[in-house]
């Protein structure tokens, strides 16, 4: 069954970290299933390490449709952070019931390969959402142009089946 309220998700980090490349990856994988999609990315000097961050929102096109790409505060229902400052200036926008993906990165820090954590927490996040695997699969090849492939998809399946949905 689709989600029938808008999802709204907003990663954020400091460039060179994936953020773009996550939030492109989430929302094809929830269009491949159908969602209606919008994703908004904020980036200034971002190849520089500076913030950066991107809200993605989506919905049943059926149910519901999504406005506007930007989300509100105190309206995300996810917040993926990637660099822990980021998700600290960024708080304000998580729903009271909203997910903090910290600990996730905290997790993630921990990897072997640093290259990987944006595809861990890509992993983490899909236990929280109605997207087939198959469309996060097809997704994460699309959104990382064949790179690392096989070792993206590792990464993403072992994160994804470590949590408790």
């Amino acid at each position: 069954m689709k989600e029938k309220t808008v999802i709204n998700i907003l990663f954020c980090g400091t460039g060179g970290q994936g953020v773009l490349t996550a939030a492109e990856i989430v929302s094809l994988a929830s269009m491949y299933d159908g969602y209606h999609t919008k994703k908004s990315e904020v980036h200034g000097m971002a190849q520089r390490g500076g913030s950066v961050e991107s809200h993605v929102r989506f919905a049943c096109k059926v149910c519901n449709t999504v406005a506007s790409p930007l989300i509100e505060e105190g309206a995300a229902n996810f917040l993926v952070p990637f660099y822990k400052s980021e998700r600290d200036r960024l708080l304000s926008f998580l729903a009271p019931d909203g997910v903090d993906m910290l600990k996730d990165l905290e997790e993630a820090n921990n990897l072997p390969n640093k290259k990987f954590i944006n595809t861990f927490m890509l992993g983490r996040l899909s236990k929280h959402l109605n997207i087939t695997q198959a469309s996060w699969l097809k997704a994460l090849e699309v959104g990382f142009k064949g790179k690392l492939i096989e070792e993206n998809r590792k990464v993403f399946l072992e994160a994804a089946n470590r949590i408790e949905a």
